[in-house]
């Protein structure tokens, strides 16, 4: 396998290039010859007469291609508005067929039966690489389609763009189906010879406060916390409901967990109703949370992937990178991240509207993600080793700002999130949180005990030695639970419940939770404070019952704890 890179200036100028391409072909074998073509330029014109220019001057040759947000050649961010890459694969066992579909709403399911059809009476088909378009439509019944092809199958691509990320406008072409706005173009690869890599790169990281996703309906995003999804936009980053929403948003996805991965999704559009439309569909009843792009994970993967595609030895490496990251790291530092791969082996590509890539059985459509495919025909051990180069020099400017500030935000809403559920003396989670929590696992049907403590004589200890002598035998009881919880893998949750009293959830049935009801007593007997001596706790102890509810639950545990202070103190009941 051979590959040809570079960039169109004239019509004279790529003449040469495609003379060098066939005096090489004439002195060599090969089996196909294939351009990809990436236009940073949406002007089909232009377009059009550089792919008449391949065809007149190399007839044998397939190409196709799309527009884009930018091309790499060489591992490095172009900045050249069209670039070619033409691979001239060598062994005759190699096969490839390219083929061009109208693409909807409508058409999608008869494109893709069309597609697995073709796949089954070729069953040489080790992959498919896909180009298409996709403002204006979801690409979720597409992908899920496009996952029913045989599981050994990989699949991989990206989606078309423009120079302008809030242009709608962007093409898909190929030599037999033209420039079209509204297409796929699928590059299906195989043969014994032929071998494939590919994988994914993120380095984008959950920011702050986690969201419920509380209405979605296929790739429009409703609401997140019963309010409307743009919300979490306006009041956490200030971006405006307006033309520019796209590009403001862009880095700043939704991070989320799909089909077993972390996926993240970028929003096309905020709509008057302050609900998103999405280039995929999010599920209802889902977490979600802003993300950001951490240049030092993003190079740590860099080289955890790399490593990957290193070993495999690849004869080139295909780039599917979302405009986004072209966005956050600028034109100077964009190559940070492709570059390591320029290093291994001939390295092109460009940037996305979206990423698609299969994982698994699943092909997901990504956003803000580096797709990244390595080829080689023959064997690896006929290729040279190469190294692997990712440049780690520290951040400066605006990447070093972005690590310091998201650090200095995560911290903060760490701090504050756990403020708003912990009880401020003993640090335990306050009532609201223990009930949810006690809620949550009576939903779940899972097994479920609860014991409730009340601290004997409490009202005397604070009229006798004062009320900071009553904050230590509170403090004292609280923090022998913690230290129940950190012995007793089955202590789930502990929670003030109000004053002197306390809540514990266990996750047991009722035998295990009278057997720690009984440590309770005994250990909190033990504790000798300062002034107030040795005091003893009154317990109740009731197990979840299949039919209970939250306040059936409650006030049954509460009736435990009154017979318990009613019949002595210091004892537990279980009702």
């Amino acid at each position: 396998m051979r590959q040809f890179q570079f960039d169109y200036h004239t019509d004279f100028t790529l003449k040469n290039e495609l003379t060098k391409i066939r005096l090489w072909c004439d002195s060599s074998v090969y089996s196909h010859i294939v351009f990809q073509i990436y236009s940073e330029n949406n002007d089909v014109e232009k377009i059009k007469n550089v792919c008449d220019i391949v065809s007149r001057e190399l007839p044998n040759a397939e190409y196709f291609g799309c527009s884009t947000n930018g091309n790499i050649i060489g591992g490095e961010y172009s900045g050249e508005e069209i670039s070619l890459i033409c691979t001239v694969f060598e062994f005759p066992s190699t096969n490839m067929i390219i083929k061009q579909y109208d693409l909807s709403a409508e058409t999608y399911e008869a494109v893709t039966d069309d597609l697995l059809d073709m796949i089954d009476r070729n069953p040489w088909v080790k992959a498919v690489e896909l180009l298409t378009t996709i403002r204006g439509m979801s690409m979720t019944g597409f992908c899920e389609k496009l996952s029913q092809a045989k599981p050994d199958i990989q699949i991989f691509g990206g989606g078309a763009f423009a120079a302008d990320v809030n242009d709608h406008h962007a093409c898909v072409f190929s030599k037999n189906g033209g420039i079209s706005e509204g297409s796929v173009v699928f590059w299906l690869l195989g043969g014994e010879d032929l071998d494939i890599i590919s994988t994914y790169v993120t380095g984008w990281k959950p920011l702050g406060k986690v969201f419920h996703v509380t209405k979605s309906e296929g790739s429009r995003l409703y609401e997140l916390d019963g309010a409307p999804a743009y919300d979490v936009y306006h009041k956490y980053l200030n971006i405006k409901n307006d033309d520019k929403f796209f590009s403001h948003t862009l880095e700043f996805p939704f991070f989320y967990n799909h089909h077993g991965i972390n996926i993240l999704r970028a929003p096309t559009e905020s709509l008057k109703d302050g609900s998103l439309m999405m280039t995929s569909d999010m599920e209802s009843d889902v977490s979600a949370q802003l993300a950001y792009g951490d240049p030092g994970t993003i190079l740590e993967s860099v080289r955890e992937e790399g490593i990957k595609i290193r070993d495999f030895r690849p004869e080139n490496v295909q780039i599917f990178s979302c405009a986004a990251r072209r966005s956050f790291w600028g034109n100077t530092e964009i190559s940070k991240e492709s570059m390591p791969f320029g290093n291994i082996a001939p390295t092109s590509g460009f940037y996305t509207s979206g990423e698609f890539l299969r994982t698994g059985k699943y092909v997901n459509q990504h956003n803000v993600t580096m797709v990244l495919v390595g080829m080689r025909e023959g064997l690896a051990e006929d290729l040279p080793a190469k190294a692997l180069e990712v440049d780690e020099n520290e951040f400066t400017g605006k990447m070093a700002l972005i690590n310091r500030l998201a650090n200095y935000i995560n911290a903060a809403f760490r701090e504050l999130e756990e403020a708003a559920i912990l009880d401020s003396l003993t640090k335990l989670y306050n009532r609201a949180e223990i009930q949810h929590r006690i809620n949550e696992r009576l939903i779940s049907g899972k097994p479920l005990s609860l014991v409730m403590i009340d601290i004997d004589n409490f009202k005397s200890v604070n009229d006798t030695y004062g009320h900071n002598e009553g904050d230590n035998v509170i403090i004292g009881l609280a923090d022998m639970l913690k230290e129940g919880i950190a012995r007793h893998d089955n202590i789930a949750s502990a929670g003030r419940w109000g004053g002197e009293e306390f809540m514990v959830l266990l996750p047991v049935g009722v035998n295990d939770a009278i057997i720690a009801a009984k440590e309770m007593v005994n250990y909190f007997n033990d504790i000798e404070f300062p002034l107030a001596g040795q005091r003893t706790i009154s317990v109740g102890v009731t197990e979840a019952l299949d039919d209970d509810t939250l306040d059936e639950l409650l006030f049954r545990v509460d009736s435990a704890l009154y017979d318990a202070k009613r019949g002595g103190k210091n004892r537990f009941v279980v009702v």
